[in-house]
């Protein structure tokens, strides 16, 4: 008979698996590459296969119990991974995968079930899907994701929460500051505002600068692999071959994949760019513009929320309000981070309020001593 430990365990994996298996789906509706989509929807049936082996454990507990639905985490990422793409969610997925292969090592109810190799395998597909170049790929895996762009949107998620959180904690810092030195309603408004534009302004500069850099250098690189093909196709033949074998294709499986990719100049060019560079050349690192015009936005809206009460209030009354707002908002972005970890929501919420409020305490004490100072 199970212990309660055991029987709490066996729930928590099921949810778990239940979760993937709803996020794998989500990817497959998206996914406009019909041998891809498959590919997601082969891992949902196979989180699903994991799901009723712990639903049949509890049963055979005495604990029959109805499937649990989709945390809110996962039916956020099934969100993102509809309407942004699952691009966007495969980085995450992919290191939820590895956790569980590793879980599950310890676990003694799995043994001989094959669902550890199960974990492992969809760990490498994820790899091979997110380009990060992962060793153990099988041929036919590799078969199925030829020409697959590689994710350069995964980290979106996290770039538009951090963005956020920037803007809200510098300016809610900021403004607390001149807060402490002078309970002046109109400069603290207008070094709030100014606060908010020199940050978004800087951090769209940077964004734009970090993006232009990287196509510039992204273009030479995939123009120096342009002239090494028409220089020396052979090595550059020998060079793909070696590159799929370490991702577990055999070597005639390797070499007879190069000879078909570099019979064609054009796929030869795009494959080895994707391959040994690592860089898609449709995006390029995608659209500095675009770039610097989501940092400036992003940083913006976590920036104003300080900034508000001061348009109708005054004093201390909006010192407290605009700490209360920037509590309320900081707690949604550390909630927002959950997404990315998994980390409880109460846990990453707290932890984000106390960071940021205790940086805006510290401002605020050190405006008052610069204040004290002046006046004296």
């Amino acid at each position: 008979m199970a212990d309660s430990e055991a029987i709490e365990r066996y729930r928590q994996n099921r949810r778990d698996e239940i979760d993937s298996a709803t996020v794998y789906d989500a990817m497959a509706d998206a996914e406009p590459q019909s041998q891809l989509a498959s590919v997601y929807r082969q891992l949902a049936v196979t989180e699903r296969e994991h799901a009723a082996f712990w639903g049949r454990l509890l049963s055979e507990a005495g604990f029959d119990e109805p499937e649990p639905r989709p945390s809110w985490r996962a039916r956020v990422l099934a969100w993102v991974a509809r309407h942004v793409g699952p691009d966007a969610v495969v980085g995450t997925m992919r290191a939820g995968e590895a956790v569980g292969g590793a879980g599950y090592a310890s676990q003694p109810e799995v043994e001989g079930t094959g669902m550890i190799a199960d974990e492992r395998s969809h760990d490498r597909l994820l790899v091979a899907i997110a380009g990060t170049g992962g060793p153990g790929v099988e041929g036919g895996t590799l078969a199925r994701l030829e020409g697959r762009h590689r994710a350069t949107s995964g980290n979106a998620l996290r770039a538009a929460v951090l963005g956020a959180n920037d803007g809200l904690v510098s300016n809610l810092s900021l403004v607390m500051g001149v807060a402490g030195a002078a309970l002046d309603t109109t400069a603290i408004l207008v070094t709030g505002l100014a606060g908010l534009l020199a940050g978004a302004g800087s951090m769209a500069m940077g964004e734009w600068l970090s993006v232009q850099s990287s196509r510039e250098l992204y273009q030479r690189q995939i123009s120096i692999e342009a002239a090494e093909l028409a220089e020396a196709p052979d090595e550059e033949r020998e060079e793909l071959a070696l590159i799929y074998q370490a991702k577990g294709l055999s070597q005639d499986q390797a070499e007879q994949l190069a000879d078909q990719i570099i019979s064609d100049e054009a796929t030869a060019l795009d494959t080895l760019a994707r391959e040994e560079l690592g860089i898609d050349p449709e995006e390029l690192g995608g659209s500095a513009w675009e770039a610097a015009g989501a940092s400036f936005i992003l940083f913006a809206l976590g920036a104003i929320v300080p900034v508000i009460p001061f348009f109708a209030l005054s004093g201390l009354t909006a010192v407290a309000v605009s700490l209360l707002l920037s509590g309320v908002a900081l707690f949604v972005v550390g909630a927002g981070i959950t997404v990315l970890t998994g980390r409880s929501v109460l846990y990453s919420g707290t932890r984000q309020v106390v960071i940021g409020l205790a940086a805006a305490a510290l401002t605020y004490g050190v405006g008052t001593l610069i204040g004290v100072s002046i006046a004296g």
